[in-house]
């Protein structure tokens, strides 16, 4: 996590299963009144979302913020898509990287950092099967290797 005294709501474990991590970036969240609500309660699901470019602006979609309990008629749409509050050169950065083919931006994590919710998104290059089996198996090499260290 970045540094700060940020508070991790929700994390995205798929995506370094399914993704190789290029970069990453930390990046505001334009929400209305009562999904930080949401947030803040841990009711967001960051599985299938991902970041699109429009108009020189990057916004995020697909990422679920349950309807706050005692909301009643100020609640929201669920899987509205949401604006990303970034700088432009870094916006510009991203959408050119994602011109590549296999690139994509993904949420990575969110916390709550200064009393603002942030996303921690991550600049992905999708993994084929064979690249995930490799990593699983690297991950119980180094798991065996440390509980034969751990025995001595």
């Amino acid at each position: 996590m970045p540094k700060g005294n940020g508070n991790l709501v929700a994390q995205n474990r798929k995506a370094r299963h399914d993704y190789t991590i290029l970069e990453t970036v930390e990046a505001g969240l334009a929400l209305k009144g009562t999904e930080i609500k949401s947030i803040r309660n841990g009711r967001i699901n960051l599985k299938d979302g991902f970041v699109r470019f429009r108009d020189g602006e990057a916004y995020l979609f697909n990422v679920h913020i349950s309807p706050y309990d005692q909301g009643n008629l100020f609640n929201h749409d669920p899987l509205r898509s949401r604006k990303l509050l970034m700088h432009k050169k870094q916006i510009a950065k991203l959408h050119e990287e994602t011109k590549n083919k296999g690139i994509t931006v993904i949420p990575l994590k969110v916390y709550i950092k200064d009393g603002y919710a942030k996303v921690l998104v991550g600049l992905a290059k999708g993994k084929r099967e064979y690249d995930k089996r490799e990593t699983l198996k690297r991950k119980d090499q180094e798991r065996q290797i440390q509980r034969a260290l751990k025995d001595y």
